[in-house]
């Protein structure tokens, strides 16, 4: 424990004592009497609702006789019965649907229409209803092509109930949430009716499909917006959550399909790939089992017919797995992406055989009940109906594939080793058990197996149920006891070993993430660094070693490209020769180094050397053994902290690693709010998110009430030198949007005075690319081996004066110099001008891997200064920060919702 480091932490999640003799029932009556005052429209509808049902004697079995066509919406109301499209969404089929769709309405109504507006909300819920009908209909006829038979079902289907307009109105209220919320909702609610449209395809579930996405369209309008398309930007956890939903909606969509009694959706084919759950018809079943030449047959279709819960789970197997993973997918695990990226691969070859077998003619020798020729599927007469579904898994595939570098998280060595040896054990045990139960049980099934017949059958029991129907079984339970032994051999593996899987999951993540990374951490601790020296530590990085051992060099290797982070970490004497050696290394291997964001010391070195060199940021420092917030340059200062203590907020340390769920959820939040409000996605290499919090050796500070909520988060990385910790560097940096609006200014001072009182030297507010403070000089190197390149330091001046509306680089310094810091220059090095456009594109791929190809493109004719700039890409200027800072990458105000801008 070094001396800039507090020996107690504040707790910030300290219980706040309840105050004696409040009178809660009456509050919270008093509290729901005003919401129900403030939803006039929505109170208004559920009289309506009810009223209407009253009168037409509908409350039990719903409307009937000649009302029922005139207020039931169908694929026949339009043109004849237009009006049912507005009236069908105050009637319901029954007295069920009368108080869920009031229970409904009442809980999306008090919660939306305060926010919208009474009149807002009415016409965003009406016109969501009869516009999500009219996009059913026309859906409906559209595809009467390609399932004739199945829009035919469609036309005998009735809507009622208030399920359209609920939904609709929900969609339409998102418009008023903030970014983040907004975005969790539709995403939920769009893959639950995604999910029922494409696997269910009741008519019901296009109206609310079709009323979701009309009220997504008609919320902004209302509004005065223009709704807002293209792709969503998305942090790296958010892309995470993204797949893992894809990778689960696609699991249970075909068991809602198997389970369903009249499932016909487009996608409801997949039931056969990927469960098998089919209908025994009893006329089949008798008269497979009275042809003797048929006992196979029969003996296959009575295992289905008989198949229980235990049957059923592992019909249903392959989904179950996938929906495991999803939740390995959402942690970022690598075991879970291998895991799905197999199971959809076996399932892409299922369906490849299954394609085959539907596109080939069928025999007429063929014995009943077996899959040779086409599926029959009811409502698909059209062979595109049926084969472009099963070209889900693998398309699912691909996305895995292109998405791989989301999963890099591993767990402890050895953990799947256990986990095979306890699946192992577990499936031997299960094995035995299975055996001698059998032969004790062997009356129980017909017919009675000899043991060899139940050895044999041992590893069709932990396979899924679903695939073994092509293959006829020796035997089948009778007795209960042998069904529950036939299908609980494999519930009970599978179920075990989901358990140790997930298990797993919750295992913390390794901090080394390459080799030599700990070796690296100890000479980081024990020798001497930069201010961004513990940003070597994250995840991407490779190392060199010095030939003493005593110094590394983080780098990566982009495209011919050794760029570094940082310069060399070590002894201070070794920083020359480890330039030198680690040149000769890159040499070696045929890379091009460049030194990213290195000091003046080390700049002033290799422009000796003939070196050219850009400075790419200026940092900011704060020296804390001379800091006082006194005086009228720090008025902003103190009325941030002043404020703060008026609103009952306090400045609380604590690490994401020990903070408690609800702190870490928040955290999450805040910075998922922050990255979706942006335009371009969430960077990496020196900007730091999530995935890097979650370090013991990173503090946090808070911005916290005295309700337990979040309005700021700040990190700081350590500094060290010769083994103890001299100082702190501000890292990521964000704020609730509707949080304490001076929360930034107040985390930073209280940072300030705290570790002031810690007895650190200082602390570094990290640097602002492409803008350097009144009274600094361009600093660029020109040397006769460079070719000079004063005008590209002079072109990225002009760069900055051009980026300045989008990425505000001269706001966010203007920001920190409230803290009246000391300003000390960031540099690149490079020996040799001709590889400024690889080393452009090194960098933009380092910040940006999934950057295109035409802005890398670009990016390299801007470096040069042989093109004029005319619409900022996503290119290196918005990434040249030695740490994270939420104004200066991705934003228009550069500090919303972060430092409002000076």
């Amino acid at each position: 424990m070094s001396a800039c480091y507090p020996s107690v932490e504040r707790n910030p999640v300290a219980a706040t004592p309840q105050e004696p003799g409040k009178p809660v029932i009456p509050r919270a009556l008093a509290f729901a009497l005003r919401q129900l005052r403030r939803a006039p429209a929505t109170l208004g509808w559920i009289f309506i609702f009810w009223a209407a049902g009253t009168v037409s004697s509908s409350l039990i079995d719903g409307p009937s006789g000649t009302l029922r066509p005139n207020v039931a919406a169908a694929a026949h109301s339009v043109p004849g019965h237009w009006w049912a499209l507005p009236a069908s969404g105050f009637w319901a089929h029954n007295l069920t649907g009368y108080l869920l769709g009031s229970a409904l309405t009442l809980v999306v109504g008090l919660a939306l229409e305060p926010r919208m507006g009474s009149a807002r909300f009415a016409a965003a819920a009406l016109g969501s209803q009869i516009l999500g009908i009219a996009a059913a209909l026309g859906f409906l006829a559209a595809a009467h092509q390609v399932m004739g038979a199945w829009t035919r079902e469609m036309s005998g289907h009735l809507f009622l109930g208030p399920s359209a307009l609920i939904t609709g109105a929900l969609m339409a209220g998102t418009a008023t949430m903030p970014t983040l919320w907004r975005r969790r909702i539709r995403l939920a609610v769009f893959a639950l009716l995604i999910l029922l449209a494409l696997y269910t395809g009741g008519f019901a579930d296009l109206v609310r499909l079709g009323a979701a996405v009309a009220g997504a369209l008609l919320g902004p309008v209302l509004h005065g917006r223009a709704p807002r398309f293209g792709r969503p930007v998305t942090s790296r956890h958010e892309g995470r959550v993204l797949v893992a939903l894809l990778v689960a909606v696609s699991a249970v969509g075909p068991v809602v399909a198997g389970l369903a009694p009249h499932a016909a959706g487009p996608l409801s084919v997949l039931r056969f790939l990927f469960t098998n759950i089919q209908p025994v018809d009893p006329q089949t079943l008798q008269s497979l089992c009275t042809d003797p030449g048929q006992a196979k047959e029969c003996a296959r279709a009575q295992l289905q017919l008989r198949a229980g819960a235990g049957g059923i789970f592992m019909a249903v197997l392959p989904s179950f797995l996938l929906l495991l993973l999803s939740d390995g997918l959402r942690r970022g695990r690598r075991f879970a992406w291998a895991g799905a990226v197999l199971i959809e691969l076996a399932l892409s070859v299922l369906a490849g055989i299954t394609i085959a077998a539907a596109l080939s003619p069928v025999s007429p020798n063929t014995a009943a009940g077996e899959a040779a020729g086409p599926i029959e599927v009811p409502g698909y007469t059209h062979p595109l109906a049926l084969i472009l579904p099963l070209l889900l898994p693998v398309a699912l595939t691909l996305v895995l594939l292109l998405t791989r570098k989301l999963f890099p998280l591993t767990a402890p060595a050895g953990t799947y080793r256990s986990l095979a040896v306890s699946a192992g054990k577990t499936a031997a045990a299960l094995a035995s058990v299975y055996l001698l139960a059998g032969i004790l049980l062997a009356p129980g099934f017909t017919p009675v197996p000899a043991p060899l017949d139940l050895l044999a059958d041992i590893p069709d029991r932990f396979l899924p149920l679903g695939y073994l129907f092509d293959l006829s079984p020796a035997f089948f339970p009778q007795s209960t006891p042998a069904v529950i032994l036939y299908e609980g051999t494999g519930t009970v593996f599978w179920a075990v070993t989901a358990v140790l899987i997930l298990k797993t999951f919750l295992h913390p993540v390794p901090a080394q993430h390459a080799a030599g990374t700990a070796r690296a951490r100890e000479i980081l601790k024990t020798g001497q660094g930069s201010t961004l020296s513990w940003m070597t530590t994250w995840p991407g990085n490779t190392y060199w070693f010095s030939a003493t051992g005593e110094s590394f060099i983080a780098y990566r290797t982009i495209a011919g490209i050794a760029l570094t982070l940082g310069g060399p970490v070590g002894p201070g004497h070794q920083g020359k020769s480890s330039l030198a050696e680690f040149t000769a290394f890159c040499t070696g291997h045929g890379w091009t180094p460049c030194f990213y964001s290195v000091p003046q010391h080390l700049r002033d070195h290799a422009a000796s050397l003939g070196w050219g060199s850009v400075q790419v940021a200026q940092e900011t420092i704060l020296e804390l053994d001379t800091l006082s917030f006194k005086g009228k340059k720090f008025q902003d200062i103190r009325t941030a902290l002043n404020n703060a203590a008026k609103n009952g907020i306090r400045a609380e340390w604590t690490t994401y690693h020990d903070a408690p769920l609800t702190l870490a959820a928040q955290i999450q939040e805040i910075s998922e709010e922050w990255v979706a409000d942006k335009k371009v996605p969430e960077m990496g290499f020196t900007l730091g998110g999530l995935d890097e919090l979650n370090d013991p050796n990173v503090r946090l500070l808070l911005a916290i009430d005295d309700t337990h909520q979040i309005h700021a988060v700040t990190s700081w990385l350590p500094v060290y030198r010769n083994g103890a910790i001299e100082g702190w560097t501000l890292d990521f940096m964000r704020r609730r949007s509707t949080g304490f609006r001076a929360g930034i200014e107040f985390l930073i001072a209280s940072a300030a005075l705290d570790l002031q009182a810690e007895r650190c030297r200082y602390i570094s507010l990290s640097g602002a690319p492409l803008a350097r403070h009144a009274g600094t000089t361009p600093s660029t190197a020109e040397t006769p081996e460079t070719g000079g390149t004063g005008g590209l330091d002079r072109f990225l001046g002009r760069l900055g004066e051009a980026l300045e509306p989008v990425y505000g680089f001269r706001s966010l310094l203007a920001f920190k110099a409230k803290f009246q810091p000391r300003y000390e220059p960031l540099y690149m090095l490079y020996p040799d001008a001709a590889a400024l456009p690889a080393i452009g594109n090194a960098i933009t791929r380092a910040y940006l891997p999934a950057i295109k190809l035409r802005e890398t493109l670009t990016l390299a004719r801007h470096i040069l200064g042989r093109a004029t700039y005319k619409k900022p890409p996503i290119n290196q200027t918005g990434h040249q920060s030695p740490s994270r800072n939420p104004g200066e990458e991705h934003t228009v105000k550069p500090h919303a919702p972060n430092p409002p801008r000076p």
